[in-house]
């Protein structure tokens, strides 16, 4: 199945966030990459009721261009992977259609409060959907 974006978040870049060559800071884009699972995941009811939470493991980002101040990113994403207590997910950052980054960002489901690896509940991979194919 081809990348099939399941949410996308909006953002326009601020002056703040470029560096001198006039373009957003690389560390930025993780902090989108961030906002934009943290916006998904106030979409989905309850999910802490499920004694679930998630970290971060390991992320990777490939630039394909660069964002500008006063620029809208529209930021798509999509569980790539899904795993016994892992799982991936593919951003994909663009301005006006053209491709400025991917980013795979591996996630560990973990207990609430105690950051332990447990096994992803059914309930949190229903309420992401299925594994696609991450963006080319």
């Amino acid at each position: 199945m081809a990348f099939e974006p399941r949410f996308r978040n909006t953002v326009r870049v601020r002056y703040g966030e470029c560096d001198q060559q006039g373009v957003v800071f690389n560390a930025h884009y993780l902090a989108y990459v961030d906002d934009t699972l943290e916006r998904w995941m106030h979409e989905v009811p309850n999910l802490r009721d499920l004694g679930w939470d998630m970290m971060l493991k390991r992320a990777e980002i490939v630039w394909h261009g660069s964002a500008r101040s006063g620029e809208t990113l529209d930021i798509d994403a999509a569980v790539t992977r899904w795993g016994n207590t892992s799982w991936e997910v593919a951003f994909l950052g663009a301005v006006d259609g053209a491709a400025i980054f991917v980013a795979t960002v591996l996630y560990v489901s973990v207990v609430l409060d105690e950051l332990t690896p447990m096994t992803t509940p059914a309930e949190v991979i229903a309420a992401f959907g299925a594994a696609c194919d991450p963006p080319v």
